[in-house]
């Protein structure tokens, strides 16, 4: 259970990996595939690539960053982080759901996201936590 864990977190972390370097690389591709644009009248689209640059590109790779610590050393203290992320993105995709409506393709980036939350809470769950060792003993 531990290892199958282990490396659905690390796949998981691979895969935002190279989301968050496709954001740093192409922003304008990768937000594409994001229904994303760019554009811009004023500044020719710089300040739409800069936010994407910047923006989703620390949201994936904080969150393969820490899956991938967390699967390497299996702990769960490690996965709040991404399981917060996740979790905010897939509340807000609801929200926009039941207020604007659905859209061609709506459910594969909730699906990915709820995936990730599940993944995440099973493995913060199952894997320790690191205990901290007071400085102050009793005694």
């Amino acid at each position: 259970m531990h290892f199958v864990l282990s490396a659905l977190v690390a796949l998981l972390a691979l895969l935002d990996l190279m989301l968050g370097v496709g954001f740093l690389v192409n922003p304008a591709a990768s937000g594409a595939d994001f229904g994303l644009s760019a554009v811009d009248a004023l500044n020719g689209g710089a300040e739409g690539l800069s936010a994407m640059r910047a923006d989703f590109t620390a949201f994936f790779l904080v969150a393969a960053g820490f899956m991938g610590l967390g699967a390497w050393r299996r702990r769960g203290d490690v996965l709040t982080v991404p399981l917060a992320l996740f979790a905010i993105a897939f509340t807000g995709r609801l929200i926009n759901l039941l207020v604007v409506g659905s859209y061609e393709g709506w459910w594969l980036p909730m699906a990915v996201e709820l995936g990730h939350v599940a993944i995440l809470a099973l493995a913060i769950k199952v894997w320790p936590w690191r205990r901290r060792r007071s400085k102050f003993r009793a005694g």
